[in-house]
């Protein structure tokens, strides 16, 4: 961090880009990303709106184009809301850049939240890749995510249906194996 005395260590990354949080705000929803060696928190924020002209829009900030594209079909095709008649705008808060498909299940709950209009629980991360059929996949360093994840203080967290050998007290585990799973659990969808 740049003070007027010179950088500044950040000794919490995930706490920093957490901070200033909405509460009760339809279309976020934090995820836990490998940067490095290091597990950072990220929050995802998505909005879908009617589309005001003959073509929708897509505009995604920190997260891969194409991905996005993909995640919104694979949430229209396989988690049944119609997404594709809507202008989608997807944001990674802090200035980061998610490269890695662990962040896909945030961002399709974060659409999902926007599109129902329905708030995400402030007290719940999701973790995984999402495939084109919809299944969630695995994600490499999972338990070194959920420590993360418990040491910050979250209470819930979706995971890809496995076997996580590590009990994390206070923190429930979430297993689903696709979209449809994930937003039935947190969603009601």
């Amino acid at each position: 961090e740049m003070e007027d005395s010179g950088v500044r260590e950040v000794e919490n990354p995930s706490e920093m880009l957490l901070s200033g949080r909405p509460e009760d705000a339809p279309g976020t929803c934090v995820t836990c990303v490998m940067e490095g060696a290091r597990p950072i928190l990220a929050e995802i924020q998505a909005l879908i709106a009617p589309c005001g002209s003959g073509t929708p829009r897509r505009t995604s900030n920190g997260f891969d184009y194409n991905r996005a594209a993909m995640l919104l079909a694979v949430l229209e095709k396989r988690g049944g809301l119609k997404v594709s008649s809507c202008d989608a705008y997807l944001n990674i808060i802090g200035g980061l850049y998610l490269d890695e498909p662990a962040a896909d299940l945030a961002a399709v709950v974060a659409l999902a939240s926007s599109y129902l209009d329905q708030p995400v629980r402030n007290d719940l991360v999701a973790i995984g890749e999402v495939g084109l059929t919809g299944e969630l996949r695995s994600v490499n360093h999972l338990e070194q995510r959920l420590s993360e994840v418990h040491r910050l203080g979250f209470r819930r967290c979706l995971i890809p249906s496995r076997k996580v050998e590590k009990t994390f007290p206070g923190l429930e585990l979430i297993p689903v194996r696709n979209i449809g799973e994930a937003l039935r659990a947190i969603l009601g969808h």
